[in-house]
């Protein structure tokens, strides 16, 4: 059963429960739906090792999909910009979203910068125990800064761009995630197995 919920603007609504349970999902693909929460500063690598992450589990016959933030501001959130209301916005619709794609049995791979742990707690409330892994992409900001590829950070820096997070907009960091990966010593494929070996440890990932 799905942790609290928002209560809906609509009246007279039901939560209808179908004849699938997780437990039969789990039979089905394999291994327990999760969300595999990546978060970290922009230029962090977090969509480079979700995408890898999602690779590896793909190629041993998991059921998982990568939640990319810049692809959901194209589509479900193409109408939220970046002030705080809009970001807390943003991440509450994605997490709503990851919910369901973990209740339908998919190890769901969210990358987003999602610089605040209030937001974050939030979806973590959201999940069943253990169904959310929270992965810390710890990358010092000159090394994002270095990378920029996207050339944010160079706008951020000329007031082209407000809000930016890092900058003159706040990142909180995970206290205790259940993963960090210190990617200044990390290649990709480094970072991406230690995900891999914690769902691996935690019986979340069956031997498929």
């Amino acid at each position: 059963m799905f942790g609290a919920m928002s209560a809906p603007k609509g009246t007279n609504l039901t939560w209808h429960v179908g004849e699938v349970d997780k437990d039969a999902r789990a039979a089905a693909h394999g291994h327990r739906g999760a969300v595999l929460w990546f978060t970290g500063l922009s230029g962090s690598g977090k969509s480079t090792i979700g995408h890898r992450v999602e690779r590896m589990l793909v190629d041993r016959g998991a059921f998982a999909y990568v939640l990319d933030g810049d692809n959901i501001r194209h589509g479900l959130n193409s109408d939220l910009g970046f002030s705080p209301e809009d970001r807390e916005e943003n991440i509450r619709r994605i997490g709503e979203v990851s919910r369901l794609f973990a209740d339908a049995g998919a190890l769901v791979v969210s990358a987003f910068i999602s610089p605040y742990r209030t937001d974050r707690d939030r979806i973590r409330g959201l999940m069943g125990e253990g169904e959310f892994v929270e992965v810390f992409v710890d990358t010092p900001l000159e090394i994002c800064e270095a990378r920029d590829p996207k050339g944010l950070y160079k706008k951020a820096r000329a007031g082209e761009i407000s809000n930016f997070t890092g900058l003159d907009a706040p990142y909180e960091a995970p206290q205790n995630p259940e993963v960090h990966l210190l990617t200044a010593g990390l290649s990709v494929d480094e970072a991406a197995a230690q995900v891999v070996r914690y769902l691996e440890e935690q019986n979340i990932l069956g031997d498929s």
